[in-house]
């Protein structure tokens, strides 16, 4: 059996995520999905980045991981296929996928330009999820070897974004919320180690907020910061939306103090 996860800003109100599955399903009718979610803002490429990062050390080694958030689609942006130590990634050059990268070098990439391997030779300029990705992702998961599905590609050359690294100071350091999640809560890009064993407060916009270990400790309402699930810092609320009551956004400065 094999699985391939799912990850797009197709939503669910249209048929594209039914149409990416049965173009699939076509192929390989053998394959279980995983959908991550098809709720990624449209066309936001750091958003995808995230989900992917955070979902990938927790599937099945093994799996394909189809991911079409693609604001380039049609353009000169490459379509890839990527082989890491545990799977596969399909889907635009475009820095979505470099998240993963950082966590788990790839081994090998290549550029899809084997037309064979698509859904048709002529694929629509708006939609390659359905003809170029899914089938690429298909053939991959029966049994295809990476390097027939197109030319080979220096891996150094795949697209990387990432948000400016966080910086340690003397008395603290410096980050950003790199993601918001369906909570409202503000993930940072500082890493919930550099906390292990301090007293410490955090600062955005110019708010003032006290750290804690989790959502109960603050009564309702109450703005917190505290280490996340996904091992980064986050400014949350308790029983509220930290986002909306602060209105920041992705890429605010987040700094963190330390006390005593």
């Amino acid at each position: 059996m094999k699985i391939i996860s799912l990850l797009t800003d197709f939503g669910l109100q249209d048929p594209y995520v039914g149409i990416l599955k049965g173009v699939i399903w076509g192929i390989a009718p053998q394959v279980q999905f995983i959908d991550l979610s098809h709720e990624i803002p449209p066309q936001d490429v750091a958003a995808a980045r995230f989900a992917l990062m955070t979902a990938y050390p927790y599937l099945p080694p093994g799996s394909i991981h189809l991911a079409v958030v693609d604001p380039g689609v049609g353009t000169r942006r490459r379509a890839v296929a990527i082989q890491t130590q545990t799977g596969y990634l399909v889907g635009p050059d475009n820095g979505l996928f470099s998240g993963i990268l950082e966590q788990s070098p790839p081994l090998a990439a290549v550029e899809l330009t084997r037309s064979q391997y698509w859904r048709t030779p002529s694929p629509s300029r708006t939609f390659h999820g359905r003809d170029i990705f899914a089938p690429v992702a298909a053939h991959l998961a029966n049994g295809i070897p990476l390097a027939e599905l197109g030319d080979p590609l220096d891996v150094a050359e795949l697209v990387r974004w990432s948000w400016p690294p966080p910086q340690l100071e003397d008395n603290g350091c410096r980050g950003v919320i790199q993601a918001i999640d369906h909570f409202g809560n503000g993930i940072t890009n500082l890493p919930g180690q550099w906390v292990e064993g301090r007293r410490w407060r955090a600062w955005i916009k110019g708010v003032a907020i006290r750290s804690a270990t989790t959502f109960a400790e603050g009564s309702e309402g109450e703005l917190l910061a505290l280490v996340g699930s996904a091992g980064w810092v986050e400014i949350v609320q308790n029983q509220g939306n930290a986002s909306r009551t602060l209105d920041f956004k992705v890429g605010e400065e987040v700094r963190l103090g330390w006390l005593g």
